[in-house]
């Protein structure tokens, strides 16, 4: 059965989403993922009191094309007033949906008391969220955590309370704002939530999705309406076909090649230059290399090179030349 949020948005049966990460999650990276199979995407988050002040930062990110839909832009922020304002805004850019941030785990979010700081607040948390639904006509979705920390695992509570005031689907990380991303992910909670019969909308899980074997268990194990992929996909977008081809034949797909990697990463770092400019795209590039090679042997002087290299002529001759020296390797 397909999975649909809201009336309009059909995303297939069993969804695979990209989650939003900061720093990570802009379009060029956005663009690879797509050409691999992520069926529902989102921006990096977006702070409502940057979008308000017009902070160039912020207004960047809410570019989204349309070869990337269906696209959410994920808003966060600890001011009610601000948070409906800048849904408001966001709703002028015609995304597909609005997804609220109450899962980042960081201080300096927190501190502001936005993203995971709302789980302590949960009354707080459901005006917000009724104060976003209502600004736009678009869906709104949450993504958050099981709880504060052990002592405070609210998600059941919270999947109800928001449901109540009308978000489309809820994303839930496994795991505690104490527990950053440290431990490991317990998606049990998630399964009761989605076992909840009061839960009409669907639930995806999201926390240490790794492999296609794990993928496919946790469909099963915790009966999640769709998985969101995270830091598994970074320098490795191959991830969402993988799945899909398991979850399709029950056969692993190959890694891809050398000659994959190399293109896709030239790929990634063209449409990283196209969005931000030569100096900026080469800059911010640089953060991903060591993933898209991850596992390769001898591989760290190449790495150190391509970090190093300012010249877009030189970065991509180094990788023609890895390409030419590592594609006899199976990796």
């Amino acid at each position: 059965m397909a999975v649909k949020i809201g009336d309009k948005l059909d995303l297939g049966e069993f969804p695979l989403l990209l989650a939003p990460m900061e720093d990570v999650s802009d379009p060029p990276f956005r663009y690879v993922c797509k050409q691999n199979g992520a069926d529902l995407m989102y921006t990096e988050f977006i702070s409502s009191e940057g979008l308000i002040r017009d902070a160039a930062k912020s207004l960047q990110k809410l570019d989204i094309f349309e070869y990337e839909r269906p696209i959410g832009i994920q808003i966060f922020g600890g001011d009610i007033d601000n948070m409906r304002r800048s849904a408001e805004i966001c709703t002028q850019v015609n995304p597909d949906l609005i997804d609220i941030n109450y899962g980042c785990p960081v201080k300096k979010v927190v501190c502001k008391g936005a993203g995971s700081s709302l789980l302590q607040d949960i009354d707080k948390m459901v005006a917000m969220t009724k104060a976003v639904v209502e600004a736009t006509h678009l869906p709104v979705t949450v993504k958050t955590r099981l709880g504060w920390d052990d002592n405070s695992k609210n998600i059941y509570e919270v999947a109800e309370r928001l449901q109540d005031v009308g978000i489309k689907a809820l994303s839930i990380h496994g795991r505690t704002r104490a527990q950053l991303y440290k431990g490991e992910a317990d998606w049990t909670l998630i399964r009761e939530v989605k076992r909840n019969p009061r839960i009409k909308i669907p639930i995806f899980g999201n926390g240490d999705v790794d492999s296609v074997e794990r993928a496919a268990a946790w469909r099963q194990e915790f009966e999640v309406d769709g998985i969101m992929i995270g830091r598994a996909a970074i320098g490795y977008p191959w991830i969402f076909r993988e799945i899909k081809h398991y979850f399709k034949t029950g056969e692993k797909l190959p890694g891809p090649t050398i000659a994959e990697r190399v293109d896709v990463c030239k790929t990634h770092l063209l449409k990283s230059i196209e969005w931000k400019g030569e100096k900026t795209g080469i800059f911010e590039m640089r953060r991903h290399y060591a993933n898209y090679f991850k596992g390769i042997p001898n591989f760290k002087e190449y790495r150190v090179k391509l970090v190093a290299l300012s010249s877009l002529d030189e970065i991509l001759e180094t990788l023609e030349e890895i390409n030419y020296n590592f594609s006899a390797m199976a990796v």
